[in-house]
């Protein structure tokens, strides 16, 4: 048998010594988490505390996941109409000419940055048309944006708004024989009856109905008169000529132009469908692809000489922002630099007011708009991101979420003084047993520590109920706002206003995170006070009271 060292007696007891302590400070520990537990499941006074952590958990989700939705789905949207940087010079009626160089000199300043990028001219103007060809004049002032067929639809989204499937597959200024759609947002938005016959059929039918009105004006010579007319003899061949060169709407078109959907509403209004028995968004439209528009603007020699022409329009576009879809007209950029007279003087080239450039994925626009800013004078030329053009309305969206926020954070604190009030209810309702604890061998430290595990305990099964409610209401969001309007008898999210079909959500995990952890520290931040009463209590005063 081996005998033992010396240094195995001293070893054996600090071993003994350490398992001893183990074993002790898990049981002090197990008897706080089951007092704690004890007065969670008891305590229902406890539950109002809970429920209102829990309610304050999930509205900040479910309204932060709104909010955010709602937020990316504009900037997206003012983001696909615009570009990523806008290149832009300072002289807006003219522009700048020698396109190909100004292309050359910002790929070479920025070329690993960009994708591709394309020409534009931007004039203000004045639209006019007549109701279905032929009936009452309606004018709309605008800004007519001149934009390149090729490379427009690489750097926009401008093409997805269109609704004719064939221009969001490649973008063109001819008008087609059908095939618009009658229901908007592929399927889901709005229905618009009047596209089914929009295109050439509608046009050859408004020009027929044009041709049939002017032989009804022109005068018919009465029964007896002579059809003879005095004079020179006519030559038959230049009548023949003039004949010939007579624009034939039915079978001609002017050059094209895309309008928004805005310009073409006369009113939106819900419905129920008769077939499914669902609640609907019906447009009614006064501007079809396949009418003929007026566009006026000025000339760009500053002269103040009004120039218009003819247009067809060819198709509409929808971006559900009804600043953009009201006001933007796009036309090829070659007939509105002939029309305008955009060339310069000194090199006889068409002139441009901006270059719209799209970065490569994953790149800060915000560099190459530095890069930029460099590499061209500013007196000559304004560079700016989308974030830069929109700024007062994204800062406008950023403070109201932030105030939001302000606002439902105060229902933490009402959870917190509702803990509190609590805790100094069972602190005093509860001295005697405190006492006893004391009398048995916990310390003041220990007591403290209880109502903190409690106020914590609080906190975390408020938070996991809040969260598990919150997602729950992320996800039938849709039905509880067709529940809300059914009671309400009225529109909790109308279509007609927002121009959403659907209350778009996005949960953000660490904004989740953030509100789930101010709700765990504000619950335990409220039982510090009650708890430090608590370790106060005298146990000998206690017990004899």
């Amino acid at each position: 048998m081996p005998l033992l060292k010396t240094a195995d007696f001293v070893t054996i007891p600090a071993r003994r010594g350490r398992e001893h302590c183990s074993r002790l400070s898990a049981g002090l520990f197990m008897y706080k988490f089951l007092l704690c537990w004890r007065y969670l499941l008891t305590r229902f006074i406890a539950l109002a505390s809970v429920i209102s952590v829990m309610l304050g958990v999930a509205t900040m989700i479910v309204v932060n996941a709104v909010m955010l939705g709602f937020t990316n789905e504009m900037k997206d949207r003012i983001q696909g109409i615009l570009a990523d940087v806008i290149f832009q010079s300072r002289d807006l009626n003219v522009g700048f000419p020698h396109y190909d160089w100004h292309r050359e000199q910002i790929f070479k300043a920025a070329g690993d940055l960009i994708e591709e990028l394309t020409p534009a001219a931007v004039a203000p103007g004045m639209l006019t048309y007549r109701i279905g060809g032929t009936g009452e004049p309606v004018a709309f002032q605008v800004d007519v944006v001149g934009i390149d067929v090729l490379t427009q639809a690489k750097v926009s989204k401008i093409a997805s708004y269109l609704q004719h499937p064939e221009n969001r597959k490649k973008l063109s200024f001819d008008l087609h024989e059908n095939g618009y759609d009658v229901q908007g947002n592929g399927g889901q938005g709005a229905h618009r009856e009047a596209m089914r016959y929009a295109g050439w059929a509608h046009r050859r039918h408004w020009a027929n109905q044009l041709k049939y009105q002017q032989r009804r004006e022109v005068p018919q010579h009465l029964p007896g008169h002579s059809d003879e007319t005095e004079g020179p003899p006519v030559d038959p061949f230049l009548t023949l000529q003039r004949e010939t060169t007579v624009f034939d709407p039915a079978l001609e078109q002017h050059a094209g132009v895309i309008v928004g959907i805005g310009t073409s509403l006369i009113y939106r209004e819900s419905v129920i469908d008769s077939e499914t028995g669902k609640k609907i968004v019906v447009d009614d439209l006064m501007l079809l692809p396949g009418d003929d528009v007026r566009l006026a603007f000025t000339k760009a020699d500053l002269s103040l000489q009004l120039q218009s022409d003819s247009f067809t329009v060819v198709d509409l576009y929808e971006s559900k922002m009804a600043e953009y879809d009201r006001k933007l007209v796009f036309v090829p950029i070659e007939k509105l630099q002939q029309l305008r007279g955009m060339i310069d003087a000194e090199s006889g080239t068409y002139t441009t007011t901006q270059i719209l450039i799209k970065a490569k994925p994953g790149v800060d626009i915000n560099l190459v708009r530095d890069r930029l800013q460099k590499a061209f004078p500013r007196e000559l030329y304004s560079i700016k991101t989308w974030q830069d053009d929109q700024e007062t309305l994204l800062s406008a969206l950023g403070t109201e979420l932030a105030m939001l926020n302000v606002l439902l954070f105060l229902i933490f604190a009402v959870a917190g003084f509702g803990i509190l009030a609590i805790f100094y209810m069972i602190v005093v309702e509860k001295q005697k047993d405190i006492g006893i604890l004391k009398a048995l061998g916990a310390s003041s430290g220990g007591i403290m520590q209880i109502f903190l595990y409690y106020s914590l305990l609080l906190g975390i099964v408020g938070s996991a109920l809040g969260l598990g409610l919150g997602l729950l209401m992320v996800k039938y969001i849709k039905e509880i706002a067709t529940g809300l309007s059914y009671i309400l008898q009225r529109d909790v999210f109308s279509p007609e206003v927002y121009s959403f079909y659907e209350i778009p959500t996005i949960v953000d995990i660490p904004t989740v995170i953030g509100i789930i952890a101010g709700a765990i520290l504000i619950a335990a931040a409220a039982g510090v006070l009650p708890a430090i009463r608590a370790a106060r209590v005298h146990p000998v005063e206690t017990i004899r009271g």
